[in-house]
């Protein structure tokens, strides 16, 4: 009569292990996510809130300090317009028109000031022409606080309460 002795089973220390570095790998992973998204914030100069549409502002905070540049279509050189092109097709996949005055008209409903959300367009005259002309937008974000590519200094949030944008303020957009 032969007698067998019960193997261990040789994948017992395996199954702990696995879930060990299941709950601390999602932990860690979850940690560098709430890193970065800090990082985003405070990039952008403002506090996160459970509501935010953090690919909004994930997609804006990369295109912090890019440089303007009149007809610029890239992240080596933008301007407003195409700052918000880009934005808007990799946020919400639409594809707005290319220029301030035509994505007002055509692809916006104009808004009050005190009716602006995040997303939002921000609409103004730099001209110093017709109260009516748009030559600049920006994408509001919150707080009062929008991002835009400005000729001097490039692409920055500024706030809708600095005077200059009082003064140059036309309307704000919901894109339709």
């Amino acid at each position: 009569m032969k007698v067998q002795i019960p193997q261990a089973n040789p994948f017992r220390h395996i199954f702990p292990v696995f879930i060990t570095l299941l709950l601390f790998g999602c932990s860690s992973t979850r940690h560098l996510e709430n890193k970065r998204n800090k990082e985003v914030y405070d990039a952008l100069g403002l506090t996160k809130e459970r509501s935010d549409n953090i690919a909004l502002y994930k997609e804006a905070a990369s295109w912090l300090h890019t440089p303007h540049v009149d007809g610029g279509t890239s992240r080596k050189g933008t301007d407003c317009s195409f700052l918000v092109f880009s934005i808007y097709k990799t946020v919400y996949n639409k594809v707005l028109e290319r220029n301030s005055s035509a994505m007002l008209k055509k692809n916006c409903e104009k808004i009050n000031r005190n009716k602006i959300r995040e997303g939002d367009l921000v609409f103004f005259n730099t001209s110093g022409k017709s109260k009516s002309t748009v030559n600049h937008v920006g994408i509001y974000l919150k707080d009062n606080k929008f991002i835009h590519a400005s000729t001097s200094k490039g692409v920055i949030v500024s706030s809708l309460d600095e005077n200059y944008f009082l003064r140059t303020w036309v309307c704000g957009g919901r894109v339709r």
